[in-house]
């Protein structure tokens, strides 16, 4: 009987053990837990971050999930010059760190003239997407036959499956991001037509919007980065085009299926990344580790594993 005993009371001490482990594991689990939930700065201490149109969402992303603001109040403090701007507003000194798409040519030649060192790391991809009216019955292009619409070589849809119609192809100025992809991905060297100054719109938006607007719409052609033209600016009546047989979508962007694939970047002063207690040092390496790639994976970007 007393051996019976001491066994139930050895039984009921380790049950006791095994649950004051138990829950001093799950305070331990509570307590990293909420580390890694905390803020890793400041609102106050944030550096002023630029860039592209395109990543203003990732921005106010990066920048809720950095503070520990609502992403509400993030969107209402972020804001972006845009790409050119950008990257010679960083190079002057005027913002501190950028989420933004590459520079076109004439841009890249501005900032090495500057001659302010830069650190730039690829941390995501987009793609450059081609927009016609939902009428239009062409449902996909080659790059080579979209090479021939913007050199001149083909003008008219019927020439690629299409209405007997004169093909209006919008551009962007020069220095704009979505012109610098479109000259690196697809004219790779190539001249395009000159686009009369009505067919080439200032702002992003503004080529969407006159896709759309155009009275003649069906005979219109026009291209943008694929975040924006579907998450941030989508507009009634238009659709993409297919290049090459793939349509744009996160899934052929993800997996390198459509063809017209691009970076965007992450840049900083190289000078400002060397003291690595810095604000901007902290945010540039958070963007770079597994948290800042899920936080750019909630806005709804496609990050560089």
């Amino acid at each position: 009987m007393k051996t019976k005993n001491r066994w139930l009371l050895a039984a009921v001490l380790l049950g006791v053990m095994l649950t004051l482990t138990a829950c001093g594991a799950d305070n331990n689990q509570g307590q990293q837990s909420a580390e890694l939930d905390k803020p890793i700065m400041t609102l106050a201490e944030y550096p002023l971050v630029d860039g592209s149109t395109a990543n203003l969402p990732m921005m106010a992303q990066i920048m809720a999930d950095v503070t520990g603001i609502s992403l509400e109040e993030a969107e209402q403090q972020t804001w972006c010059r845009k790409t050119p701007a950008a990257w010679l507003a960083l190079a002057s000194g005027e913002n501190d760190l950028l989420l933004v798409y590459e520079a076109a040519e004439v841009t890249k030649q501005q900032l090495a003239d500057m001659g302010t060192e830069l650190s730039v790391e690829p941390i995501g991809r987009d793609a450059l997407v081609f927009i016609v009216n939902e009428d239009n019955p062409v449902k996909s292009l080659t790059q080579e036959q979209l090479i021939g619409i913007y050199t001149g070589e083909i003008i008219n849809w019927s020439e690629v499956g299409g209405a007997d119609l004169p093909i209006v192809a919008f551009q962007r100025p020069e220095e704009s991001g979505s012109q610098s992809l479109f000259m690196k991905l697809l004219m790779q060297g190539r001249e395009p037509m000159d686009a009369p100054t009505e067919f080439r719109p200032m702002e992003m938006g503004g080529l969407i919007e006159e896709l759309a607007a155009y009275n003649n719409s069906a005979d219109a052609l026009g291209y943008s980065v694929f975040y924006y033209a579907s998450y941030m600016y989508q507009q009634p009546g238009l659709r993409f085009v297919a290049v090459d047989g793939v349509l744009p979508s996160d899934e052929t962007i993800a997996d390198g299926s459509y063809p017209l694939l691009n970076e965007y970047y992450l840049a900083a002063r190289t000078d400002d990344l060397q003291d690595k207690n810095s604000a901007v040092s902290r945010l540039y390496e958070w963007i770079l580790s597994d948290a800042g790639k899920d936080s750019m994976r909630r806005a709804g970007y496609i990050p560089l594993d």
